[in-house]
């Protein structure tokens, strides 16, 4: 997508009413930039106009915290001449469309913002989209063989992997697109031609996904019929899909090892970045009902909490999804050297 394509997606997107607060607070002085790429600013002022909950923000803010060090990584490399065949510049727009159809930012209507404050994601009201899914939870919920916490937490398990299919579908819905442009190019010597390495790589990215999907259905098939295995030392489940992953990647004995204890270490950030995200929520409820008061004074304590909570998410988001591309990273590339 041009420049000029990525604004009008941006003017679409930002067609949508509402604020995070009240009146008052949408005609606020202009707040300073929050990125240092031009782009990735106009898609957070866009989002604050979008209906989202207070955590999709703090999320989408991470996601774009992520974008721009991978932007700005990028423009170093090119600056080197580094990226010739254009390879990171062509995954960066790939991310870059993932985050806006995420967030309901690409122009198309994303069920996803429907129920937005994914913290109440345990709501009977919500379903999988995905028959298998659908018919594993049934049966799992009505086994006997769990406890309410450990419902809660398989709960937790299978909307995970319901977004791990929806952000594999957006992304081979983008490398489509990325290659039917390129086979309507007029000239076979444009310089836009992709080249067989570049969708190689694509393609190894997608087969990643859905690798992992693969994996992670097979657990969920597993758990449902057996219940939980009470020796398991991993509950989240993307500690769970790592772990998963790592014990098939080119690892020896030793690095496996380090790597378990790197994953206990991230289950722990992963742990204290979901209570912010409750605590956030709470808070920004609680804010959206003192306002409607008049109370000044127990207004502007409030709102100065909500900020502190709402910052000490967005720098434990970026934290977590920083740690995991490092160590989805690791993983990937010891996968691809088993296939070699």
């Amino acid at each position: 997508m041009g420049a000029a394509a990525l604004l009008l997606v941006l003017a679409v997107a930002g067609s949508g009413q509402g604020g995070k607060y009240s009146r008052e607070a949408n005609e606020a002085p202009r707040a300073p930039a929050q990125f240092r790429v031009v782009k990735l600013n106009q898609i957070w002022e866009k989002a604050q106009r979008l209906q989202l909950s207070a955590v999709k923000l703090a999320e989408l803010h991470s996601d774009l915290k992520i974008q721009e060090k991978d932007e700005l990584g990028w423009k170093k490399l090119k600056a080197e001449g580094l990226d010739e065949d254009g390879e990171k510049e062509a995954k960066l727009r790939r991310n870059l469309h993932v985050i806006m159809a995420k967030y309901g930012m690409n122009g198309k209507k994303d069920a996803q913002l429907a129920d937005s404050n994914y913290i109440k994601d345990t709501s009977e009201s919500d379903v999988l989209d995905d028959p298998r899914l659908e018919k594993l939870w049934s049966k799992a919920k009505t086994s006997g063989k769990f406890s309410e916490d450990e419902l809660d937490k398989l709960w937790r398990e299978f909307k995970h992997h319901k977004e791990k299919i929806h952000d594999y579908n957006l992304l081979l819905e983008t490398v489509s697109r990325t290659e039917e442009i390129h086979k309507n190019v007029i000239n076979p010597s444009d310089e836009n031609v992709v080249k067989e390495e570049l969708l190689h790589s694509k393609h190894r990215e997608l087969k990643d996904k859905l690798r992992s999907i693969s994996q992670g259905f097979e657990r969920l098939r597993k758990v449902s019929h057996q219940g939980y295995d009470t020796t398991s030392e991993f509950e989240e489940p993307r500690v769970i899909d790592l772990w998963d992953m790592a014990k098939s990647a080119n690892f020896t004995e030793k690095e496996l090892e380090s790597f378990r204890e790197e994953l206990k270490h991230f289950e722990a950030k992963i742990e204290k970045h979901q209570h912010y995200q409750k605590q956030l929520e709470i808070s920004h409820q609680k804010l959206k009902h003192i306002e409607g008061t008049g109370d000044k004074d127990h207004l502007n304590r409030n709102r100065e909490k909500y900020t502190m909570l709402e910052e000490k998410t967005k720098e434990l988001g970026y934290k977590v999804k920083k740690h995991l591309q490092d160590l989805s990273g690791r993983i990937s590339r010891g996968l691809q050297h088993n296939e070699l």
